[in-house]
């Protein structure tokens, strides 16, 4: 198992990386790390539109959900019935979400080894017959920023990106109905919670690695924000659309 997550995922992670490196302007590491972190978004945009897609669907009709919840709340069997007719109504899958996740995990922890390993040296024997690579990697990037050391600003812009993404996520557009339920305002104080717990953990743990990580992490967030923010906005303007069609 060991030697084919080294095949399929780190090697390949590894020799991207060291090929950007060759390629970049002075062979700065931190132009290589942020031109990898965008080909990874574009590899997995498809899979991350159906996931937000399903996200801001599941937004809408949460309170439909608790509609149901209220109206079966002594027939299971009846309540499950009617959300699974309530998600195909809505064409929402609940679980296309977790995709990307299940795809990232792999490439996550690969593209993690590659980036420690490539601040540290070029291992020739990791590398394809192939692969352009400088003599040297120098751990300086733009000049300035020590990748191999702590970077609290980089710490603090990943969480502060975090913090977008998540208040993105807890600021829907007007949903179909609108009903008060218990539900709701606990789910609604555990998403406040949520808003700056994440951006916090986000913080620490990018202060605990070095600066190339965080460096990724934050440019990663980054463009994740500005998929959800395009993906939402084609949504809504869809939804909107499909809603004044019903009333005309």
């Amino acid at each position: 198992m060991k030697n084919l997550f080294f095949s399929i995922v780190y090697q390949p992670m590894y020799n991207l990386l060291i090929a950007l490196v060759a390629f970049m302007p002075g062979h700065d590491m931190g132009l290589a790390i942020i031109s990898i972190t965008i080909v990874i978004r574009l590899i997995l945009h498809p899979f991350t539109v159906s996931a937000f897609r399903s996200q801001r669907l599941m937004q809408r009709i949460q309170p439909k959900m608790n509609e149901l919840k209220a109206k079966h709340k002594d027939d299971k069997p009846a309540f499950n019935q009617a959300v699974m007719e309530l998600y195909k109504e809505h064409k929402v899958s609940p679980f296309s979400s977790c995709l990307p996740l299940l795809l990232q995990l792999p490439i996550l922890i690969g593209l993690y080894q590659a980036l420690t390993a490539g601040l540290q040296s070029i291992d020739l024997s990791k590398l394809y017959h192939f692969t352009p690579h400088p003599a040297t990697i120098s751990p300086i990037a733009f000049g300035f920023l020590h990748l191999n050391e702590k970077n609290l600003v980089l710490a603090l812009l990943a969480g502060a990106a975090q913090f977008w993404q998540t208040r993105m996520l807890q600021t829907p557009k007007p949903p179909i109905h609108t009903t008060g339920s218990k539900d709701e305002e606990v789910a609604a104080m555990m998403n406040k919670q949520m808003l700056y717990v994440m951006p916090l953990v986000t913080v620490f743990i990018g202060y605990k690695l070095n600066a190339g990580l965080a460096l990724y992490w934050f440019v990663g967030t980054l463009l994740t924000v500005l998929q959800q923010w395009y993906i939402f906005r084609n949504l809504d303007r869809e939804l909107a659309a499909k809603d004044l069609e019903k009333v005309v």
